[in-house]
């Protein structure tokens, strides 16, 4: 190694000084000398030009290499070579002017100036593709695919024992008008070893393996920047994301001075590729799956509430056939893709996708009619979004009208002017559902999410509402302390801390619910993050088979749901309500 090592630096060196060698052009068959240089067998100059070597000597400043300019330019433009062969953002200052004052009546020479600048020493790109040279391409062309290429370099091996840093920034929601923002935090990308960059044909040529740091550059402007702390990344070798029993944690992810980052070691010679995602994603194909897997069960009835804003049908699957009336939604917000497996696991124990029948499903059918709409926000799942839908809202703030927001300025908005919600412009989603819920009416409500900070499974309930009181109360206790008997992933004492009487939302979807129709209603939350005080493990599977559970709670607390004399008084003590805290 250290004599390849040797022989790379001794090219590299010979390759500098065909541009050093002259302060003028040196005119013949093969044009000028920069020309020349730019020409070299990708073996020699290019594979160590468009590389930095790893040297002892990082630390210092790399002196600055004289560009030879055309014949007829009287000055030298001189660019730091480290800067050049390193790249950043843009063009470094002097290279930028190295070319722009290439004015000469001798086309051809400048051209040749112009070759050395613009191919031979890579500069880093902005656009969303990787630059050529990048010994990592990115890629997030993919169904929910959320990840853009800012940077690569080649590490000095002294940090993590890293060989290549990379900087990918995560793409923001469209803005939203009523809340003034771009929402950004959700992310999906896919990382490949390119083998076309010179580096991996010259300096990692006997190398077996790649260990590349990731750094989400604009972490702090996420969001819930603050979540990142605890937080663990995802990454599957597979070459499809959509293989949820593939993903598994990363261990050394960190959040410092504002940049999310993780290691990852690529194979050369295998596995080159890897996905890496903030929650494995779920597919607008794996979701036409389910429906289609639902619609051949008998007794079932799979429609469409309508369409979203780029013209997505809103799926939404009927069945049972008892006397109360439950609703259930998910993926108000794309980005919890763990809403969506909740919901797999939920319609495949109710209708036996598994074959595998059991009491409690069945008990659940007699008692209940149910409407499940696995993903009512499938555009901006699809997108890479958040928070958003195709128009840009955020559909758990469409649920009714809410005073306008300031403007854009930050002017406070008239106290007579409404922003209208929900509307088919901006939230058809909203608009046929409550149009359908209206129709139907409802005696219990969850509203399926995913929570970037808190580590717990919980359920938010409707404190703020006028309807609040012992009823709802003692339904919200049953309720839980039967799900966490079902399933240990779900508890009771943290959660959101509860809204103050009479001042919650109404334009978010479980507290209207309750307010519009008297009833139990609910925003359950999984986490991002592994679940505090319970096996490590949290994900897909585990997501599912809480959508499963969630049968059991509501069959517990189903004779309670429009009783209205003291019903509580005759629980079992741990059925009580308990009041929840966000702090653990």
């Amino acid at each position: 190694m250290d004599r390849c090592l040797a022989i790379s630096k001794l090219m590299f060196t010979a390759a500098l000084l065909l541009v050093l060698s002259s302060s003028s052009t040196t005119k013949g068959r093969g044009g000028t000398k920069a020309f020349q240089l730019s020409r070299l067998s990708s073996s020699t100059a290019s594979a160590f030009v468009t590389a930095r070597l790893p040297t002892t000597h990082h630390r210092h400043r790399v002196p600055t290499a004289t560009i030879p300019t055309p014949e007829g330019s009287s000055s030298l433009h001189r660019a730091s070579l480290r800067d050049l062969l390193e790249g950043g953002n843009a063009r470094s200052s002097s290279s930028v002017a190295a070319a722009d004052k290439v004015k000469s009546p001798n086309t051809q020479a400048a051209a040749a100036v112009n070759n050395v600048i613009e191919t031979t020493l890579p500069i880093k790109e902005t656009s969303k593709k990787s630059s050529s040279a990048s010994i990592i391409s990115i890629s997030d062309s993919y169904d929910s695919g959320n990840g853009e290429f800012v940077s690569f370099n080649i590490a000095d091996g002294e940090e993590d024992y890293t060989d290549v840093i990379v900087r990918v920034n995560i793409k923001k929601d469209p803005f939203t008008q009523l809340e003034q923002k771009s929402h950004s935090q959700s992310f999906s990308f896919r990382s490949s070893i390119n083998f076309n960059s010179p580096a991996i044909r010259g300096i990692f040529s006997d190398k077996k393996s790649i260990k590349v740091k990731y750094i989400i550059d604009n972490a702090r402007e996420a969001s819930y920047a603050d979540a990142w702390n605890g937080a663990s990344i995802f990454v599957t070798k597979k070459l499809t994301p959509f293989d949820p029993e593939s993903w598994h944690r990363t261990s050394d992810t960190k959040f410092e001075k504002g940049v999310l980052s993780w290691t990852h070691v690529h194979d050369v010679e295998g596995e080159s590729s890897a996905y890496f995602a903030y929650f494995p994603p779920f597919s607008y194909e794996r979701h036409l799956s389910l429906i289609a897997r639902c619609a051949e069960v008998k007794g079932a009835r799979v429609f469409s509430l309508g369409q979203t804003v780029l013209g997505r049908e809103i799926d939404c699957v009927k069945v049972g056939r008892g006397p109360r009336t439950c609703w259930i939604i998910h993926r108000q917000h794309p980005g919890e893709s763990m809403a969506s497996f909740y919901a797999e696991g939920l319609l495949t124990r109710l209708l036996a996708l598994d074959d595998k029948w059991d009491k409690v499903s069945e008990k659940a059918r007699e008692l209940f009619t149910f409407y499940i709409v696995p993903n009512i926000n499938p555009d901006g799942s699809a997108n890479g979004y958040l928070r958003t839908n195709g128009a840009g809202s955020n559909l758990n703030r469409e649920w009714c009208p809410s005073p306008s927001p300031p403007s854009a300025d930050g002017n406070t908005s008239t106290s007579d002017e409404v922003y209208e919600a929900p509307t088919m412009l901006r939230s058809p989603e909203v608009y046929y559902l409550l149009k359908k819920m209206d129709d139907t009416g409802c005696d219990a409500f969850l509203d399926i999410h995913g929570d970037e900070a808190l580590p717990f499974n919980f359920l938010a309930g409707s404190q703020g509402m006028s309807v609040w009181g012992k009823r709802l109360e003692s339904l919200h206790g049953a309720f839980l302390a039967s799900y966490e008997r079902a399933n240990p992933d779900m508890q009771a004492k943290v959660s959101y801390d509860p809204d103050k009487p009479n001042e919650g939302m109404k334009n978010i979807s479980s507290n209207q619910i309750a307010e519009r129709f008297d009833c139990f209603s609910g925003t359950l939350e999984m986490p991002f993050k592994e679940c505090w005080g319970r096996p490590a493990g949290w994900g897909p599977e585990r997501a599912r088979q809480l959508g499963a559970s969630v049968l059991d709670a509501f069959c517990y607390v189903q004779p309670y749901l429009r009783d209205d004399s003291d019903f509580w008084t005759g629980l079992p003590d741990e059925d009580g309500y308990v009041e929840p805290s966000s702090k653990y």
